[in-house]
């Protein structure tokens, strides 16, 4: 990891200063890196004895980077990670251009690879995060979103760059088609676990743990699986409120939504689900053979439904 943050830092570099202060500041925000390090443990679990999953590694964490800016514009948030986001601290404008030059950056870097398979990979990934963030938008303020259509949010949004993360390391270790293929399964599942926790701390989390304000997606209209499964299994009086909340974008009511998710049974449901996801993450890695590579991407399959930020 310190030889992808080092690729980092040098393919960071801009002769624009702004460029340089905005990028700088939230890639030192840290973060769980997830996502590159799929890259590592994936190759490395196939023997990669190479540096490409360490330039790769870092495209990838450029373009999760890039879609965090223009995430906290379209949402109009103003903590990630525990500090203020880049665009409370330099504005909307100046976050979505950075943004932009992050994404020209990261496929800048994947050509250098020299891998028509990787840049497939990697073009497609993009393309369909891009259309994850369209549906979320259109599921804005919908109090109607079934599971199944937030599901799709999840698969697209966040799902899809796990997916490719892991694609990634299998390909560039030169593995088969059906050992890149566990991997993408791997990928997704994971990713799907990871952002169904995510929806749980947002009702019952800290947000000093966490890194942003609780009741967040409360206040942006965003209903998560939570709020579908209060919608569907709540009493009359609770699935108003949650209509009302979520058409509304009204955070003011959160201590009653709070309630009401915690004795219907939602956060308990929605951590089955995750586990669900994590436990056929872990089942796409059976074939491959025992590696610490292997076993913590097993354990990541763990920390994903017990984390707490």
């Amino acid at each position: 990891m310190e030889a992808v943050n080092q690729v980092i830092r040098t393919r960071l570099h801009s002769t624009v200063p702004l460029i340089n202060q905005i990028a700088q500041y939230i890639i030192s925000a840290g973060g769980k890196r997830i996502r590159p390090y799929l890259v590592l443990l994936v190759a490395k679990a196939h023997g990669y004895a190479g540096a490409h999953h360490h330039e790769l590694a870092a495209v990838v964490e450029l373009i999760h980077t890039a879609t965090l800016l223009h995430d906290d514009v379209v949402d109009e948030s103003s903590m990630r990670r525990g500090r203020k986001t880049a665009n409370a601290l330099f504005g909307n404008a100046a976050s979505v251009l950075v943004g932009d030059f992050l994404h020209s950056r990261a496929f800048q870097m994947m050509v250098a690879v020299d891998d028509i398979q990787v840049m497939r990979i990697l073009a497609d990934a993009t393309n369909v995060l891009a259309e994850g963030e369209v549906l979320q938008l259109l599921n804005m303020h919908d109090s109607d979103v079934t599971e199944e259509r937030y599901l799709q949010v999840i698969r697209s949004k966040t799902a899809k760059l796990f997916e490719a993360a892991a694609q990634l390391g299998a390909r560039v270790a030169g593995a088969t088609e059906a050992d890149i293929e566990a991997a993408a399964e791997y990928g997704r599942s994971l990713g799907t676990a990871f952002q169904l926790i995510d929806d749980v701390l947002d009702y019952s989390g800290n947000a000093a743990e966490i890194g942003k304000n609780v009741g967040d997606d409360l206040r942006e209209g965003k209903p998560t699986l939570p709020l579908i499964y209060l919608m569907q299994h709540g009493t009359p009086a609770q699935r108003e409120l949650v209509r009302a909340c979520i058409e509304n974008g009204d955070e003011q009511h959160f201590d009653q939504i709070l309630a009401a998710i915690t004795t219907s049974g939602a956060l308990e449901y929605t951590t089955g689900q995750a586990q669900q996801a994590a436990a056929k993450a872990a089942a796409a890695l059976a074939p491959w053979p025992d590696s610490r590579f292997k076993n913590s991407l097993l354990e990541l399959c763990s920390f994903a439904v017990k984390r707490n930020h």
